[in-house]
């Protein structure tokens, strides 16, 4: 739908660090619904419907939802105040990156242990692209820079919001 409103929804929508100093917050959400070509919306789409095909049955609708706008505010807040070098951004891969940490999570608390793999991979995964860079396929793929620090920001928020079930957990025990 976005795209086809191009490029007034990438003006108006998309992460631009100059426009949030001018205070338009909204974009901090409305980023991750916009992406570079056609290539990239199917693969975050198919990243999105792996995600919920795995662990979409430990959720309520709403608690999703919920989750899935605290990870698209954490990742934009991330690369606001800590990378300073990302000017523009759109696309889901930080969600989905801390979609996949809370299903980990879920997998780790219902004793399956490919929780514990899947926690250990995608912490390794985005390790590896903060020290040696991104894939140039998926670069090309997309047609834009693979913005690697949200993918650390959309880890981080999902390791922030186990955190929080953990807290949670411990408080009614």
């Amino acid at each position: 739908m976005l795209a086809i409103s191009e490029p007034f929804s990438s003006d108006w929508l998309a992460y631009d660090r100059n426009q949030l100093h001018n205070f338009q917050w909204w974009r901090m959400l409305t980023a991750h619904f916009l992406h570079t070509n056609i290539t990239h919306l199917l693969l975050n789409i198919t990243g999105l419907t792996l995600l919920w095909a795995l662990h979409g049955h430990y959720f309520k609708m709403a608690c999703y939802i919920s989750q899935f706008f605290v990870l698209c505010l954490g990742t934009s807040i991330g690369l606001y105040l800590f990378a300073e070098q990302m000017q523009w951004y759109v696309g889901l891969s930080g969600v989905l990156h801390g979609l996949f940490v809370i299903g980990a999570y879920l997998d780790i608390q219902n004793q399956f242990k490919t929780g514990w793999i899947m926690l250990l991979g995608v912490w390794l995964k985005v390790t590896h692209e903060q020290i040696y860079g991104a894939s140039e396929e998926v670069a090309k793929l997309i047609a834009a820079h693979v913005a690697i620090d949200a993918h650390l920001f959309g880890t981080l928020t999902g390791s922030i919001i186990i955190l929080y079930y953990i807290g949670i957990k411990k408080l009614r025990t």
